[in-house]
């Protein structure tokens, strides 16, 4: 039996009276957010009481008849934080077949996989009904908030750029995918639709076909074929929608083609695709529609693509995706295509829980925060404390203090996020540093800092994802005066070869001249401010950066080699610092140009 009040049902006579009571209950859960937090976690322990992970710290402590602040207290002072790493043997037995109650009383059944972008290997994360249902309710929460801001019509279309995963089998025989994947072919998907009158362009055999690069021709395509009743444009992150359009500059010709003949290219070889898209277009082919089409696109085509979606999808009133954390360097490209169109940032969560959503959908993405829904798991907050020692031994640059609970936080506080959840993990890292800036209600509001886990090190040296994304934004602004465009970078800390130096790479579009890589080069050197860095370069003890550059088509051979194995598109993340080797043996087999910073020489 699921959480009552984890999950919403609400019967309701159109959307906007939905929308009305969706906030309502969640501004009533948000105004006692502390008492709420503390019986979510009493409901995760009652459900899955005396399962063997819990066991092993509490005993046989009877807890029905405990008040629920003691069994918080009880709680928080036995069991112990944990990382993945803790609680991934017991995820593994469950994988192999183990039916005992190891994290859960209710059987496992599906597993999710992580993309493996962020850490270098992906990992298995237990999936239940609960995760289908609060995707559903964030996800209709959120479009109520939409709706206040951006209205729209009942009955529209979205172009939805979306993707499932392979799924496969463990030896166990649990069923295996992403977590959109699961949630894609879920009933809550389709009831997410019909709750907020609003209906994907693709039918599910382009969702769930298995090739992106087909699939996103289809999702194209219908889009296209129902462009003047698209409301609205998204994906799960902002790069899918950056690629798919990117892809289109490519295709358009096709795509017109065959809007206009009502049939479909030869490069959809698929055939439950290839029957799912025939049965919506091929009784309805329409020339003038193609023929407006291909005459935006030539205009289009002169004016490198700026203004794309308002052009083409001319009732589209925003663009919707996570454009947080590793999503910020493709928010340049993606307001190339919006022109004047809104961009609204996507809610905060992972494939453990979904934890915030975005209440203020008129911010920029740049000022998003998320409020934490406090029913969907129990949340703790580490304070982190930012720290400049020289020699530190510490993985990063902050020094923790005991993690508080949710109604404890202050404003301007770093915190790292600790989740117990309904599907089996207790006090679990997740590795995220959020700062809170304000509270919508008696709930926190959440702004996102960067990924925990130290990318760049080469001795006493910490750079962090952010850290590296400001110094390549520096740099890059040299390439927009040679008219120039960074299409995407990874990077890399050598320390094979001595010095040991940071090695960044970086796909461009455009001519640009060696002079002005060079300098491009020198001022990502000097531009990284961590202390131990500059310290290092200045005593030579860390040699000179390292720009290196690949041709283009170099980050699709990477994102193949994720989807190749199991990633979806839509949950796809080009990682922001790589030791995989065979990442690196694909980036340096593309390179063509190499420079050495002339920074502290």
């Amino acid at each position: 039996m699921e959480p009552a009040a984890a999950s919403l049902s609400i019967e309701t006579n159109g959307s906007h009276g939905y929308d009305v009571d969706i906030i309502a209950w969640f501004d009533h859960v948000s105004e006692k957010a502390g008492l709420v937090q503390t019986e979510t976690l009493r409901r995760i322990l009652e459900l899955n009481w005396g399962v063997e992970y819990l066991k092993k710290w509490l005993g046989d402590i009877k807890i029905q008849d405990m008040d629920a602040c003691a069994l918080e207290s009880l709680y928080t002072s036995l069991v112990p934080l944990a990382s993945h790493a803790d609680l991934e043997p017991y995820i593994q037995r469950i994988a192999d077949g183990d039916t005992t109650p190891l994290l859960t009383q209710q059987p496992i059944t599906t597993l999710s996989l992580s993309s493996g972008t962020t850490e270098g290997r992906q990992k298995f994360v237990p999936f239940t009904r609960h995760s289908s249902q609060t995707t559903l309710n964030i996800f209709s929460l959120a479009a109520a908030y939409r709706s206040r801001v951006y209205p729209i019509r009942e009955g529209g279309k979205i172009l939805e750029l979306i993707y499932s995963s392979k799924q496969f089998k463990t030896k166990g025989g649990l069923t295996v995918g992403t977590a959109t994947t699961h949630y894609y072919a879920s009933e809550e998907f389709k009831i997410k639709q019909e709750k907020t009158k609003s209906f994907t362009c693709s039918p599910a055999e382009v969702i769930s076909g298995g090739d992106y690069k087909q699939s996103t021709y289809c999702h194209l395509l219908l889009g296209l074929f129902f462009c003047d009743q698209v409301e609205f444009i998204t994906s799960t992150f902002a790069y899918s929608i950056v690629q798919a359009f990117g892809a289109f500059e490519e295709m358009w010709k096709e795509i017109c083609n065959d809007i206009k003949e009502g049939s479909l290219s030869t490069r959809i070889t698929l055939p439950k695709m290839r029957t799912s898209v025939l049965d919506i277009i091929s009784s309805s082919p329409n020339p003038s529609l193609a023929s407006r089409i291909e005459e935006n696109c030539k205009k289009l085509e002169n004016l490198d693509w700026v203004g794309l979606i308002p052009k083409l999808w001319p009732n589209a009133k925003y663009v919707y995706s996570i454009m947080t954390g590793s999503m910020q360097p493709y928010m340049k490209k993606l307001r190339h295509y919006a022109g004047g169109i809104p961009l609204v940032s996507a809610d905060y969560g992972s494939t453990e829980s979904w934890i915030g959503v975005n209440v203020d959908p008129s911010l920029p993405p740049e000022n998003v925060t998320f409020a934490v829904i406090p029913t969907f798991s129990y949340f703790e907050f580490m304070p982190l404390y930012r720290q400049n020692q020289d020699f530190s031994t510490a993985i990063d640059d902050f020094i923790e203090d005991e993690p508080v609970p949710l109604s404890k936080v202050k404003v301007g506080q770093e915190y790292e996020i600790v989740l117990t959840t309904f599907t089996g993990l207790y006090r679990c890292r997740l590795g995220d540093v959020v700062e809170v800036a304000g509270f919508h209600k008696g709930t926190p509001k959440l702004n996102f800092i960067c990924r925990r886990k130290l990318i760049l090190t080469v001795n006493i040296d910490k750079n962090t994802e952010k850290d590296l994304q400001q110094v390549v934004e520096r740099g890059s602004q040299l390439l927009n005066k040679a008219r120039a465009e960074l299409v995407d970078f990874t990077s890399h800390a050598d320390v094979v070869n001595q010095p040991g130096h940071y090695v960044i790479y970086w796909e461009i579009k455009g001519e640009v001249e060696e002079g002005v890589l060079r300098e491009c080069c020198r001022e990502m050197d000097a531009s990284f401010v961590d202390h131990g860095y500059v310290v290092s370069r200045k005593a030579h003890s860390i040699g000179p950066l390292e720009l290196c550059i690949v041709e283009r088509g170099t980050f699709k051979k990477i994102l193949d080699y994720f989807v190749g194995n199991g990633a979806a598109l839509s949950q796809f993340k080009t990682p922001r610092c790589t030791s995989n080797q065979v990442l690196l043996s694909i980036l340096n087999m593309c390179a063509i140009k190499r420079f050495s910073s002339t920074a502290y020489a």
